[in-house]
């Protein structure tokens, strides 16, 4: 293994979706598991139908493949669209199984068993054949201990950066999970929270999309704010969370109203010895992707608000719809510099398996 220090990195995409079927799971599932999707024709039930504002459904059209298969199942068709024509140097893996084995309400035993086929049809299919892409591990978080046991059998692998956990209606402060964080500090392992389900936290689903995309930032803040005060940083002092799919925007609102509800408030969450605002620089870091148009100066203004911009990592989020192009996502005018530190630096320095790689 050679040092890789990003001089000669062009791009690290921090949220590449890859298309997987129940289907492509089955060689990797015993029985009775196998038996209920092939032959029960089980899937999972979704909460409830939303539109969607492309007619390729959460993806871009010019995504499909050309047989019709979906987008982001073929390797080669995502190297030619965007590996190659966008020059990724690494790209992370987020996965597209819907919904994800953590989001399962019930028969934790099948969400566990979906969640390990998952990680082994990755790794055969994707890390081992193209070495710029990078994995996450799937879990079934609401079961604890299977969720340690699978990160302790996977999170040895160089390529499997990060465990996966879905931004839904589930509290990931809370005590019940922080066996899987020991589990990832133990392993150089990032949390990776990714958009999953609407914010529902406080109230009903929304009725339409548009809420839903509106709003996903607020789904973000909950989960930041529910780790911190929740003392997860200070009982796992090297434990990173990377927020995916909320852009980064809603952060420096996030730091200024959790740092004066702490000193109003402090003596409620006694464990919490830091501010939050510190512990989210410290801790945290914020995908691009979705990342409103913006000038330059807005740029400054939202960095000089956060006081730093080592928390802001580029991602496309393809294949999606609402994909942002390295070319274009970033304002006009920001120097070399800084897009190189938002293209490549933060994330090089935030995974800590990224520092070594293959030459």
């Amino acid at each position: 293994m050679k040092e890789f220090d990003g001089k000669t990195c062009r791009l690290i995409d921090a949220d590449i979706h890859e298309k997987v079927t129940y289907a492509d799971l089955l060689p990797y599932l015993g029985q009775p598991w196998k038996r209920y999707i092939a032959d029960a024709n089980w899937v999972q039930e979704k909460h409830m139908p939303y539109t969607q504002p492309a007619v390729a459904g959460v993806n871009r059209a010019d995504a499909m493949l050309p047989d019709g298969r979906d987008a982001g199942s073929d390797l080669p068709f995502m190297r030619e669209q965007l590996l190659d024509a966008c020059g990724h140097d690494i790209g992370i893996l987020t996965g597209a199984l819907d919904p994800s084995p953590s989001s399962m309400h019930g028969w934790y035993e099948m969400a566990a068993t979906l969640a390990t086929a998952y990680n082994d049809w990755q790794i055969e299919h994707w890390l081992e054949k193209e070495e710029r892409l990078y994995g996450s591990i799937h879990i079934a978080a609401q079961d604890p201990k299977t969720a340690v046991e699978e990160i302790e059998r996977i999170g040895g692998h160089p390529k499997m950066l990060q465990v996966l956990l879905p931004i839904d209606d589930i509290a990931w402060g809370d005590p019940m999970y922080h066996p899987i964080y020991e589990a990832a500090e133990k392993h150089d392992l990032v949390i990776g929270m990714h958009h999953n389900e609407p914010p529902v936290q406080f109230g009903k689903w929304p009725r339409y999309f548009i809420e839903w995309h509106a709003l996903i930032p607020t789904s973000h803040m909950i989960q930041v704010t529910n780790m911190i005060l929740n003392g997860v940083f200070e009982k796992y002092p090297k434990l990173k969370v990377m927020m995916i799919e909320g852009g980064f925007t809603y952060v420096p609102f996030l730091m200024k109203k959790l740092d004066q509800q702490y000193k109003d408030l402090r003596h409620e969450v006694p464990w919490v010895t830091k501010m939050p605002s510190e512990t989210i620089k410290n801790h945290f870091c914020f995908t691009t992707q979705p990342l409103e148009e913006m000038t330059k100066r807005e740029w400054n203004n939202l960095v000089e608000q956060m006081g730093t911009d080592d928390i802001i990592v580029f991602s496309t989020d393809y294949p999606h719809w609402d994909y942002d192009s390295p070319e274009q996502a970033l304002p006009n005018g920001l120097s070399e510099e800084v897009r190189h530190k938002i293209m490549v630096e933060n994330a090089l320095r935030f995974y800590p398996k990224l520092k070594r790689r293959d030459m």
